[in-house]
């Protein structure tokens, strides 16, 4: 029953947490408790024909129930209401005390309970406040006592036992309800908080379940993943090794016809031309010319196929890397020329000379630096030879130091990439080159290497007709 009237008071549109409730609940409580020791007080004055503690102590009970229904209309929030009880009851008990005897007032030491009473209901600003009030108000009646000022005290002598055995019942029965009031409100709290902990722990049953399903669908789609790039991978190698081969055994069975008709055979009868064994021979030797072209480039998919297997697996050392850098240039640069003879590029490098040893499978990251430099080399190489006039083939490199890491930048001024180009340049068997002149693997397995290898990063910027640049980033602090 108590506490539905306690939460009659509460606001129609209070919206506070759980806590909240509870702390708003025991104010509210605290105000009805005050209320009703304070009738039995007015009840006692009324005995004892005190009509001035009558009056006071009925102007702080009218008092608190307009702060009640002032709270419940939504004009203040609980924490106005808990200073304005405690302003209240401070006022009632320095009037009682001032008409009943002064600093030895029965009432008096009820100025030390509105601090404890702030602090519990409000905190410790509050306690201090009217803690400091309290001590000001007796000190200010024990001064007034030592001046031999006269206080009024109306409590008849015959009825003086009565009154302070009344004012002591009434004080034990006020803690006996507010130790009931609060065991209740305790009671509902740790139900609520029992219903809403099996609440919580149901829908964490819920959510481990669907994180579970969650993980075992990723994994799923991961190894769905590895499958379809398994089998694109496979679709690759068979395309690009069926080229060569189909090449290769159809040269060889032209081959057979011309060592038939070296024989003397023909499959229309009749006798060989004179000079014919030169043209067969000469057409021999193109053949096999060919078919050593095709293997050698089954060789290569092959090769990198298993370069791409082996990536990353080679003991990293600290290594200077602009050394490395104008290795690989030099090789770069020398290989095209041994194809090339006619070609010639200006050389531009700008090498940090700060730059701190890293952590790197040499053998692994020259083959990527000279893959980079070959491509860059013909990519120049094609739009010289496309007749541009005025034009000078240039290859740049530059090294630098950054935080935690180092980069390379190969830039040409060759013909550049497409969009479309550069979102395929690192997938495995993607060529723009003629065919027997690129198996597609280079620039993913560089990427491989760098990426997962190295855990670095290579990026390209190209625009078309104007020329590509490859940055290759390297932590200080690499995978080992």
């Amino acid at each position: 029953m108590f506490a539905n009237i306690t939460d009659y008071f509460l606001p129609a549109a209070f919206a506070g947490s759980l806590d909240l409730r509870r702390r708003v609940r025991i104010i509210i409580n605290t105000v009805l408790l005050t209320s009703l020791f304070s009738l039995n007080f007015l009840v006692l004055c009324w005995w004892a024909d005190l009509k001035p503690g009558m009056y006071v102590l009925l102007f702080g009970i009218i008092s608190f129930g307009l702060l009640l229904f002032g709270y419940r209309a939504g004009m203040y929030s609980h924490i106005a209401l808990g200073y304005w009880f405690l302003f209240v009851g401070y006022l009632t008990v320095v009037v009682n005390s001032a008409y009943q005897g002064g600093y030895y007032a029965a009432t008096t030491w009820w100025l030390g309970l509105c601090g404890v009473t702030g602090s519990f209901l409000l905190g410790r600003r509050a306690g201090l406040i009217y803690f400091g009030l309290g001590l000001v108000t007796a000190l200010t009646f024990w001064l007034l006592e030592q001046r031999h000022y006269v206080f009024p005290n109306l409590v008849p002598v015959d009825k003086a036992q009565f009154w302070h055995i009344d004012i002591l019942a009434g004080l034990m029965l006020i803690l006996l309800v507010v130790a009931l009031v609060f065991d209740n409100i305790n009671t509902n709290t740790l139900r609520v908080i029992s219903v809403q902990n099996a609440l919580l722990s149901e829908r964490t049953a819920q959510l481990e379940q669907s994180l579970a399903d969650l993980q075992a669908a990723q994994a799923q789609l991961v190894q769905q993943e590895k499958m379809a790039f398994l089998g694109e991978l496979t679709a690759g190698i068979a395309h690009e090794l069926q080229n060569p081969l189909t090449f290769m055994k159809n040269f060889a069975e032209v081959s057979t016809g011309l060592v038939d008709d070296m024989g003397g055979t023909r499959p229309g009868g009749g006798t060989r031309a004179a000079g014919l064994e030169g043209d067969i021979l000469a057409g021999l030797k193109q053949n096999l010319r060919e078919i050593s072209q095709h293997g050698q480039r089954a060789t290569a998919i092959i090769t990198g196929m298993l370069e791409h297997a082996r990536a990353g697996t080679g003991l990293r050392i600290l290594t200077p890397l602009n050394g490395l850098v104008e290795e690989s240039l030099r090789l770069a640069y020398q290989g095209l020329r041994a194809k090339d003879r006619d070609f010639s590029a200006h050389l531009t490098t700008a090498l940090d000379p700060a730059l701190p040893l890293v952590a790197v499978v040499p053998q692994d990251l020259g083959r990527v630096l000279i893959n980079l430099l070959t491509n860059a080399f013909y990519a120049v190489r094609q739009r010289q030879q496309a007749g541009e006039v005025s034009y000078r083939p240039e290859v740049r490199v530059h090294t630098s130091a950054g935080q935690g890491g180092v980069e390379i930048r190969i830039a040409d001024n060759g013909t550049g990439m497409s969009a479309a180009v550069q979102a395929k340049i690192f997938q495995p068997f993607f060529t723009t080159k003629p065919l027997g002149e690129g198996t597609g693997l280079g620039l993913s397995l560089a990427h491989d290497i760098i990426a997962q290898g190295h855990g670095g990063t290579l990026y390209v910027e190209s625009q078309e007709g104007q020329g590509t640049t490859f940055r290759v980033g390297l932590p200080l602090n690499g995978p080992v």
